[in-house]
């Protein structure tokens, strides 16, 4: 079987056994009215790979996450065994070799950033976790660029087109605390998207929608790219998502866009991120996990070709020869609610469990 088109039937649940349909590359499920609702949002956003792959884990949130977490189980048993078996010296090195991560308390934190949830967004996209991740050098050669296209790759892979987490990263430098995780309706919201002037939030919808529709008549095909692909995500939404700074400004408009006023550039040295989801609060923490690890390479990566370019000479002091390997500092941050009570502290003692056979954190 190669293609399969079953729209607009009656069907309320998709066997599991199509994910055993090795050939199968064309599927078409849209207006079936699946109990899994969440399953209807990927038929509607996701390319057929990643539908089968949520089949294949049984559904209801056991996509691509839980086999990550298998494999991480995986390679902790393999781990183990070397361990049982006399390599112990081999991991001693392994372990040396690792990306470090050093985690800051809120204790420890004269200044902790917080974040205060408001009671609107549970019905719109409940779930938001964030930290401050201090120490990344984005000015070696391309570095940016590969920071920006890591986060793309992310949005693709883990995070399911969107479908299931969005992240935002931000320069913490121009972040202006406290913030507010709130919604706010489509003709009042206001943002000033990357690389756009301030726009309503309706507008904005409405001029992707436009540049969508042009997209497809230019190149005479169905799909669109760029932020053009998340556009039905928002569909039936009588009020968005947004975070909203110190100052009123919106400086993340989930799952669109982020703001200009946030934006990262060369010189960004500390970062403000957040994933944010309305499927479960674990996603939003296996998310930003791989986020961290994969910032944490791109980091180690970046100094390393600086040392052999030679380049950013005003950073030698900080990144010389043999520091390679120091650590990123993780700032914990806190999301409350609106009577200050505790939502979710990340990274918790049981945050990171998914990456530690690649990041050592110290705690």
């Amino acid at each position: 079987l190669q293609s399969l088109d079953v729209a607009n039937n009656q069907l309320r649940e998709l066997p599991a056994a199509l994910a055993d349909c090795p050939r199968l590359k064309e599927a078409n499920f849209r207006g079936n009215q699946l109990k899994d609702k969440r399953l209807e949002k990927m038929v509607n956003g996701c390319q057929t790979k990643a539908i089968l792959e949520y089949l294949r884990a049984g559904g209801r949130g056991k996509g691509k996450v839980e086999s990550a977490r298998e494999d991480v189980r995986k390679k902790k048993r393999e781990k183990q065994q070397k361990k049982d078996s006399g390599d112990g010296e081999q991991d001693e090195v392994e372990e040396a070799s690792k990306l470090l991560v050093k985690v800051l308390h809120v204790s420890e934190n004269p200044a902790p950033l917080v974040v205060k949830v408001s009671p609107g967004v549970k019905d719109v996209r409940a779930f938001i976790v964030c930290c401050v991740l201090k120490g990344v050098n984005l000015k070696p050669g391309n570095a940016l660029r590969r920071f920006l296209t890591m986060q793309t790759k992310l949005h693709e892979d883990i995070c399911e087109k969107r479908t299931v987490a969005t992240i935002a990263t931000h320069d913490l430098q121009l972040v202006k605390a406290p913030l507010t995780y709130n919604v706010q309706p489509p003709d009042e919201l206001k943002i000033m998207p990357l690389g756009r002037k301030e726009i309503k939030a309706k507008d904005l919808l409405r001029q992707l929608q436009l540049e969508a529709e042009e997209q497809r008549k230019q190149k005479k095909r169905q799909n669109v790219s760029g932020l053009h692909r998340y556009l039905q995500l928002l569909d039936g939404k009588d009020n968005y998502p947004c975070l909203v700074d110190a100052e009123g400004a919106v400086i993340s408009f989930p799952p669109i866009t982020n703001s200009e006023k946030t934006k990262i550039r060369k010189e960004t040295r500390d970062l403000f991120l957040e994933v944010t989801s309305d499927t479960s609060l674990q996603i939003c923490k296996d998310v930003m996990d791989t986020l961290i690890l994969k910032i944490a390479e791109l980091n180690r990566s970046a100094l390393e070709n600086r040392e052999g370019s030679g380049s950013d000479t005003e950073l030698d002091a900080h990144c010389g020869p043999g520091n390679t390997n120091l650590p990123l500092v993780l700032e914990q941050v806190r999301v409350v609610d609106t009577d200050g009570n505790l939502k979710v502290l990340y990274p918790s003692k049981t945050d990171l469990a998914t990456v530690s056979s690649l990041l050592t954190v110290i705690r």
